[in-house]
């Protein structure tokens, strides 16, 4: 085990030039222990195969269940479902998050509006590099549109974006003019019991804040994310884990 000891000798040498945590390092310890013991054992299997030039550790990913991230994982199929239902002309979506664009475009043609380019082309999947305080499209004109935890970062520079006090309330502002009489607006956004800003990671809207934001547009239906469950009834735990998804229409 000569040259497998050097070889974490070196590794961990890398890692702390890294300046990876040493905590962090040694909480890693059981799963080395792991590691190793399941290299002996494939090295075994390979009747003596030189494994030690080639290793690429991938420690932790043996859980015992999958995680997953609750509010990407839950929104995006909430949006998604409501737009293939409903298989708009166009879908227009502002910001979300680059997978749920993506498969949506294979259903639905998409057009996405972002800040920041992808750095990856997709065939299917029409880009505009814009901003949500400037959408590029007129008055009344969009038939189907999305933005999915994008507003309650305007603003706040988080993303590159230009500081602004008042940037969620004017993403709000341009989502209400561009959408077309008897068009569907699919948002998410943080929800709590009072509206507050913590910079610079986000916004959380009261309820009531929310349908002042929104009017004179009318809320079709609203779901919650609380925690790790999708949920038909509001229900507040602190910070930012309670998000309301709501379908909107403009009469």
């Amino acid at each position: 085990m000569l040259r497998e000891t050097l070889w974490m000798l070196r590794y961990w040498a890398k890692q702390l030039s890294l300046r990876q945590n040493i905590r962090h390092l040694m909480n890693g310890c059981q799963r080395w222990k792991k590691f190793w013991q399941s290299y002996s054992q494939y090295q075994k299997l390979s009747s003596g195969e030189d494994l030690l030039n080639n290793l690429y550790p991938c420690l932790g990913d043996d859980t015992a269940e999958t995680y997953i991230e609750p509010t990407y994982f839950y929104q995006d199929c909430w949006a998604f479902e409501k737009i293939v239902q409903r298989r708009p002309s166009r879908h227009i979506d502002i910001g979300s998050h680059h997978k749920y664009v993506a498969l949506l475009s294979k259903v639905v043609p998409v057009t996405m509006v972002d800040l920041r380019p992808l750095s990856l082309p997709l065939e299917s999947l029409d880009f505009i590099q814009g901003s949500i305080l400037s959408l590029p499209f007129e008055d009344n004109s969009v038939e189907s549109l999305s933005s999915l935890c994008v507003i309650e970062h305007i603003g706040l520079g988080r993303y590159g974006d230009p500081l602004d006090y008042y940037g969620s309330k004017k993403a709000f502002d341009e989502l209400k003019r561009v959408l077309k009489v008897g068009g569907h607006l699919y948002i998410s956004i943080p929800v709590g019991t009072e509206s507050i800003t913590a910079f610079n990671a986000g916004r959380i809207f009261s309820l009531d804040d929310v349908y002042k934001l929104l009017y004179p547009l009318k809320i079709i239906s609203s779901s919650f994310i609380v925690g790790n469950k999708l949920t038909n009834k509001f229900e507040y735990i602190s910070g930012f884990s309670t998000t309301g998804l709501f379908e909107i229409t403009k009469d």
